[in-house]
C-alpha cells in the first residue's frame, strides 16, 4: 500500500512500500487527530476551494483519510483531485503487478515499478476492521462479487463506500453512504420548509437561518439513506421512470450493459472476448436485463451493443477524467456536508457526453422520521 499523507510540514508527501503495517496506519490517524484546526498558510493555499465550500468543509477534509482501491486510470484522476484539494490522508491499495501497460494510463508508476505491487494481499481478504480505519472507501475497476464483499465491510464498519469504472467512453459511479445528512443553503422564502420526506430516500429533518450580506439564508438539513451495491443492482428503476413510455425511451441502455457486463463476468470469470460464443453470451444476458429493467426492446440497439463491447477493458483520458473529477468533487461535498451526494448510481456516456442519475433500491415501505414512503420513487436529478 502507500500512503499520501498532507498533515505535516505543508504539503504531500508519498510513503513506499511493499505493505503498510495496521502500526502506519495508525501513525497516520494519530497525526491527522492532532492537526485539526487549519493554519493561515493553508487558508492562503486553499483559498480559492475554501470561498467555494468553506473553512468547516475544508478542515474536515484536511483530516480526512481515505482508501483508495486499485490504482488504474480513473483511480489515478482521483486520487490527484482528492489530493489537490488537501485531503489529510490517502491510502492507495493495488494487489496487482504494474504492467507496461499502466504507464501510459497513470503517473503514479514508473518503469522502474514494472513488476512490483503496493500489495500482496488481495482486497478480497481484507477482514471488516481493516476498512474501519479509513473515513470512506472508494473502489475501481472490479467485479461485482469483489464489490460487493468491500462495500458489505463497510456497511459493518459504518463507512461510506464509492464503486467506480470506465470502459472506454463509458463509466459508472456508485455510492453507497449508509445514512447521510448534508446542509442545503438557499434563500429564505416566504412559504415556510415542513419536516417531511421529500422522496423515499431524501427527507428533510432541520433547518436554521442566518443572515449574510443582507439576506436571510436558510440552511436545510436533508438526510438520505442508500442501498448496498448488491442490491442495488438488482432493483428496479425509479416509479415515476417507468410511468410513461417518453421516460423509458430516455432511459440509457449502458444501464443495460453495465448490469449485462457483471454478470458475464460473474459466470465466465473474465471480461467478454470479440468470440462468437461471448457476443452472443452478452447479447442475451443483455436482453434479459433490459425486460427486467422493463424498458422497450428498441432502445436496446445492435450499435450500441456493438459500441459497448468495443471499449469494453480500455480507457480514455477525457472520461476517467471527467468521472475522477465528479466522483472527487462528490467526495469533498460529502466529507464536508455540503450540497446534493449522488444518489445513487451515476452513468456516463461519453459518446453522447450525458451523465444520468438513477435512484436504484429495493422496493418496500421504510419509515422515514414518522412519515413513510416508497422506495423507486424518482429522484429530481434522474
Amino acid at each position: 500500500m502507500e500512503v499520501i499523507d498532507q498533515t505535516t510540514n505543508g504539503g504531500p508527501h508519498l510513503n513506499n512500500g511493499d505493505t503498510l503495517s495496521t502500526d502506519h496506519l495508525g501513525d497516520t490517524i494519530t497525526n491527522i487527530n492532532q492537526a485539526q484546526t487549519i493554519s493561515a498558510d493553508e487558508i492562503a493555499l486553499y483559498d480559492r476551494q475554501i470561498r467555494l465550500w468553506g473553512v468547516k468543509a475544508q478542515e474536515k477534509l484536511r483530516t480526512a483519510n481515505i482508501l483508495l482501491i486499485n490504482l488504474k486510470a480513473l483511480a489515478n484522476e482521483v486520487a490527484k483531485n482528492l489530493v489537490l484539494a488537501g485531503v489529510g490522508s490517502l491510502t492507495i491499495n493495488d494487489s496487482e503487478v504494474v504492467v507496461d501497460d499502466d504507464l501510459g494510463s497513470q503517473f503514479f508508476v514508473s518503469e522502474q515499478h514494472i513488476g512490483l505491487n503496493t500489495d500482496t494481499d488481495p482486497i478480497r481478504s481484507k477482514l471488516p476492521h481493516f476498512f474501519a480505519l479509513f473515513n470512506m472507501v472508494i473502489a475501481t475497476e472490479l467485479d461485482l462479487d469483489t464489490l460487493s464483499t468491500i462495500n458489505a465491510s463497510c456497511r459493518l464498519s459504518g463507512r461510506p463506500f464509492y464503486a467506480a469504472g470506465t470502459h472506454g467512453f463509458y463509466g459508472y459511479i456508485f455510492a453507497d453512504l449508509i445514512t447521510h445528512d448534508y446542509v442545503i443553503e438557499r434563500e429564505k422564502s416566504n412559504i415556510p420548509t415542513v419536516l417531511q420526506a421529500e422522496t423515499a430516500t431524501r427527507s428533510i429533518i432541520a433547518t436554521a437561518t442566518k443572515k449574510e450580506n443582507g439576506k436571510i439564508i436558510e440552511m436545510v438539513t436533508k438526510r438520505e439513506i442508500y442501498s448496498p451495491i448488491i442490491l442495488a443492482n438488482s432493483s428496479p428503476l425509479p416509479a415515476e421512470q417507468l410511468k410513461s413510455r417518453r421516460r423509458k425511451l430516455q432511459v440509457t441502455p449502458l444501464l443495460t450493459c453495465l448490469q449485462a457486463l457483471w454478470e458475464f463476468r460473474k459466470i465466465s470469470g473474465t471480461l467478454p472476448s470479440h468470440s462468437r460464443a461471448d457476443l452472443e453470451l452478452f447479447t442475451t444476458i443483455a436482453t434479459e436485463k433490459h425486460k427486467e429493467l422493463q424498458l422497450p426492446p428498441e432502445t436496446l440497439r445492435s450499435d450500441f451493443l456493438r459500441s459497448f463491447l468495443q471499449n469494453i477493458g480500455s480507457e480514455l483520458a477525457p472520461v476517467t477524467a471527467f468521472l475522477g473529477g465528479q466522483l472527487a468533487q462528490d467526495v469533498i461535498n460529502v466529507l464536508g456536508q455540503r450540497e446534493q451526494p449522488i444518489q445513487n448510481f451515476l452513468l456516463f456516456d461519453g459518446e453522447e457526453s450525458r451523465g444520468p442519475v438513477y435512484a436504484m433500491h429495493p422496493i418496500f415501505n421504510p419509515i422515514l422520521d414518522g412519515t413513510v414512503g416508497t422506495m423507486g420513487t424518482a429522484d429530481p436529478l434522474v
